[in-house]
């Protein structure tokens, strides 16, 4: 029953095999064992494929099935196309197109494995490409907020200077009046005379001056240091945003990608075993010698093409013999003068309705 499985899935005529051989069942059931397994492992590679996509086993299963069962058609059809000849240049020649066609469901076939195979190392690449990616995102969200974050900041350092230079104003103020009433400075005179009153006046505005403008400016603060808190929540809300997305950077493409950046080598080799697998079919045709299949095959191509060419020539010898036939006999009546007379008086009662007709017509207009 396997035999006869691979049998079907070499794509022989069970027919012209079933009278065949042993051993040469043996060589296309192997052939379509072949074709079988490579089958199986495009479903596993387009299920796993899919599944990257779409992080769904049952559609991925799914899909792997039908592409399974497309590459089995595929390879099924090019084993069956490929007819042996005396010529191996002229079966070289044939097996060209469905080699290049071997190669591409190759490349399609391993590619999913070998990200499957080389996971951990892709996961490694990913991995370092995400952190780039987080801090190259922090870089630009950044650019937005800083400018506005950084115009406020200098705009607290501006007030709190301004306190502090009116703090050294005052503080100077006070020094000078009470050196004045201590006889140090200013008129040297120990007491609070007039000179001092007016010093101490000085002072006594601009103390309220810097009363007046720390409560200002701590209000004007205050709301500056809020909007910072503001930028500052909403830069860590886009970060907090724009994380997933980054988290999530783990598609097919991007393990393509990464899978890219690894040593080629051991991706070069699994993808050479692939296409051996892949076209190990078609080189078993090529290689093989000239077998019973074949010349049964053979016999039975040619029997039906000379069938063909003889009914075709027939047809057309018939056709040749009608046409002869069908000139003489047209030309023995022609010559017949009953058919003559019978033609003639058809022409002339129709000459006279034709008369007729045109006389009508003329009457009306006039």
């Amino acid at each position: 029953m396997l035999k006869s499985f691979f049998l079907i899935c070499s794509g022989a005529d069970r027919t012209i095999l079933d009278n065949c051989s042993n051993g040469e069942q043996n060589k296309y059931a192997g052939i379509g064992a072949t074709v079988f397994f490579t089958a199986v492992m495009a479903a596993i590679a387009g299920s796993y494929a899919l599944y990257t996509v779409f992080d769904n086993l049952y559609v991925a299963i799914g899909f792997g099935v039908v592409w399974g069962l497309l590459i089995f058609n595929l390879d099924r059809f090019i084993v069956s196309t490929i007819k042996k000849s005396d010529s191996k240049m002229k079966e070289l020649l044939q097996a060209t197109p469905r080699l290049i066609l071997a190669v591409i469901i190759a490349v399609v076939i391993s590619k999913p494995l070998e990200l499957k195979l080389f996971e951990k190392e892709i996961n490694r690449v990913l991995l370092e490409e995400k952190n780039q990616m987080t801090l190259e995102n922090k870089t630009q969200i950044a650019a937005q907020f800083d400018p506005e974050i950084q115009k406020l900041e200098t705009d607290i350092n501006a007030l709190k200077s301004e306190i502090t230079a009116k703090e050294v104003e005052t503080n100077t103020l006070y020094e000078t009046y009470i050196a004045e009433a201590e006889g140090r400075k200013g008129t040297k005179l120990v007491g609070k005379g007039p000179v001092y009153q007016e010093k101490r006046e000085k002072h006594d505005a601009a103390l309220a001056e810097l009363t007046q403008l720390k409560k200002d400016n701590a209000e004007k603060i205050k709301a500056k240091e809020l909007a910072i808190a503001d930028l500052k929540s909403n830069q860590l809300n886009a970060e907090t945003k724009t994380q997933p997305i980054i988290s999530n950077f783990d598609g097919l493409m991007a393990r393509v990608n990464a899978l890219g950046k690894l040593p080629w080598l051991p991706s070069f080799f699994i993808f050479l075993l692939f296409l051996a697998i892949e076209t190990s079919p078609i080189f078993a045709k090529l290689i093989a010698p000239k077998g019973e299949y074949d010349y049964k095959l053979q016999d039975h191509e040619t029997a039906v093409k000379t069938w063909v060419t003889q009914q075709v020539k027939q047809r057309e010898q018939m056709l040749q013999a009608d046409i002869v036939v069908d000139n003489q006999v047209y030309k023995d009546i022609s010559d017949e003068e009953e058919l003559y007379n019978y033609k003639q008086k058809l022409a002339r009662d129709l000459m006279k309705l034709q008369a007729n007709s045109f006389y009508e017509k003329q009457q009306k207009m006039l």
